[in-house]
């Protein structure tokens, strides 16, 4: 196979394969992943596939790609049956998968990863001839990406371009994206995927997307199945099924935590006080290299401020500044106006609680018990701690027991592993620890990650009650639409900085996707009831 053949997509005006799977069954010992699925994607079609974590779509597209030999069923690839025993034969058979994480080699070009991942790359490679091949390919690409730099220089955005390219370079006609926007800005994700549909539509390409994005799925799909515990609970148009009859297939009867509306906010004269404040802050990594740079904002009581960003931008390391995890560079932190220091001390004084992202990393000791992972905010305090100083495993597990219950934690028991709980269960075990008492400030990243239908409903309404109770809550998202939806303000992390804060209702999606792409935010930020509201 040459380059020639493997880059000329526009060489053949009917490319698009269809892809089914017939009664599709696996299990790992005693959980049964996929229970008799049959998925049809027709060819030149859009097609969503959906469902919570753990329904069994990676199983599926894993047994697609070869990664799985499944127990039972069978594979039908344009009208054929069809063994995959590899990712490489169904590489070969023209099926291709863009993973959650990337498979570039981040010390070469985006030329030298396209050549090196054909199947007949050379082993003395011809540059002038192969970047002359490339560059005819991307002439030929709806978007591109500038060959002659190195991955490791690319944003999070154009990698996942080049991951795709890559896929339509290696002459792939079925293309199977695991949530591939999720690393992109809006106007990035909007323009990939109307350029994908656009292929789709003239027959060259087929494309199976699994997504949690809503908006995406009804504004680009042709159709989506839908999977619950491994089974195949529906089907159909993506144009015609609104999104509450999608997500009725996804969780079944389960009823979702209905949030209570937002609470207007009495204008107070004079203005209040910020809860919290950021003034000037900066940190450095490792390298001495600056993550957050001069960062001011005020956030004040009984509202969320949310910050969104592409990942890498100094969010992160923002909300590491704020939990004690990584140590300021410059600035100061405030709270109600007074000196604050992100220690066990003023955390508890001033009430500051928070819902880390990664919880596993950052929350939780793993192989400790449920109850003990609950006590951390408590353990040394009554009635856990004695007045003699000896804590009480008894008393610690009745808390527990009390907060599992509220909270709807699934567990064992209050004494099993906090591993060994699903992940929308860590979140509700570290929700019961930080908002079981009174909440000034609340630092929350990232709080509904991966996790299923229920868990995000009860998480958000957890929020909005801490933000209508009177705390001040700063949200960190790459969600953008979870950010829209919460915050009351909304900013950009673009390059370590903080652009302007402005009121979600003065701004649009349109206008933070730009922002998320290095574009300037308009400085309009005033804070209900402060005439004199600085720029953040």
């Amino acid at each position: 196979m040459t380059p020639a053949t493997l880059s000329g997509i526009s060489q053949h005006p009917d490319r698009a394969m269809s892809l089914s799977t017939q009664q599709m069954t696996k299990s790992f010992g005693a959980l049964c992943a996929l229970d008799h699925v049959s998925l049809n994607v027709a060819a030149g079609s859009f097609h969503a596939l959906l469902g919570e974590n753990g329904a069994g779509k990676s199983t599926l597209v894993k047994c697609i790609m070869g990664f799985y030999a499944a127990d039972a069923g069978a594979i039908i690839l344009d009208g054929q049956r069809v063994a995959m025993d590899s990712p490489r034969q169904a590489q070969m058979r023209g099926i291709g998968m863009v993973y959650q994480h990337f498979t570039l080699v981040p010390c070469l070009t985006a030329a030298e990863n396209l050549v090196i991942a054909r199947p007949d790359a050379p082993g003395i490679i011809h540059w002038r001839t192969e970047l002359r091949r490339l560059e005819a390919f991307m002439d030929r690409m709806p978007f591109r990406v500038s060959l002659n730099r190195h991955v490791a220089d690319l944003s999070a955005g154009e990698r996942q371009k080049l991951e795709i390219l890559k896929l339509l370079y290696l002459d792939q006609r079925v293309l199977i994206l695991d949530e591939p926007t999720s690393v992109m800005t809006p106007s990035e994700a909007d323009e990939v995927l109307t350029l994908l549909g656009g292929m789709a539509q003239r027959g060259e390409i087929t494309v199976l997307m699994i997504s949690h994005k809503f908006r995406e799925v009804k504004a680009f799909c042709d159709s989506f199945t839908v999977l619950r515990h491994g089974r195949v609970t529906g089907t159909g148009s993506a144009r015609s099924a609104t999104i509450d009859e999608m997500s009725h297939m996804m969780v079944g009867e389960t009823r979702l935590r209905a949030r209570a509306p937002r609470k207007s906010r009495p204008v107070a004269q004079p203005a209040p006080l910020p809860r919290l404040t950021l003034d000037a802050i900066c940190a450095d990594d490792q390298t001495g290299r600056r993550v957050v740079d001069n960062v001011t904002l005020d956030i004040y009581p009984g509202e969320i401020v949310g910050l969104a960003g592409v990942s890498g931008n100094g969010q992160s390391a923002l909300v590491e500044i704020l939990s004690g995890q990584r140590p300021l560079a410059g600035g100061r932190l405030l709270i109600g106006g007074k000196p604050f220091s992100p220690c066990r001390t003023d955390l508890d004084r001033y009430k500051v609680f928070g819902l880390p992202e990664e919880p596993m990393r950052n929350a939780v000791v793993p192989r400790m018990s449920v109850a003990e992972n609950m006590a951390f905010r408590s353990f040394d305090k009554p009635p856990i701690m004695s007045r003699t100083g000896f804590i009480s495993p008894s008393r610690m597990r009745a808390i527990a027991e009390q907060l599992i219950a509220r909270y709807n934690v699934q567990t064992a028991s209050a004494d099993a592993a906090i591993e060994t709980l699903s992940g929308g269960n860590v979140q509700r075990a570290i929700l019961a620890r930080e908002l079981s008492g009174q909440v000034e400030v609340l630092i929350v990243a990232n709080p509904c990650f991966g996790l299923d239908f229920a868990s995000v409903a009860e998480i958000r309404a957890q929020i909005m009650d801490q933000r209508n109770r009177g705390a001040a809550v700063l949200l960190v998202s790459e969600d953008l639409d979870e950010v829209l939806d919460l915050s009351d303000r909304v900013g950009v992390m673009s390059a370590g900085k903080l652009a302007a804060v402005i009121p979600t209702s003065d701004t649009s999606r349109a206008q933070i996707g730009k922002q998320m792409g290095g574009a300037e935010l308009k400085p309009d930020i005033r804070h209900p009831g402060d005439s004199h509201a600085r720029v953040s």
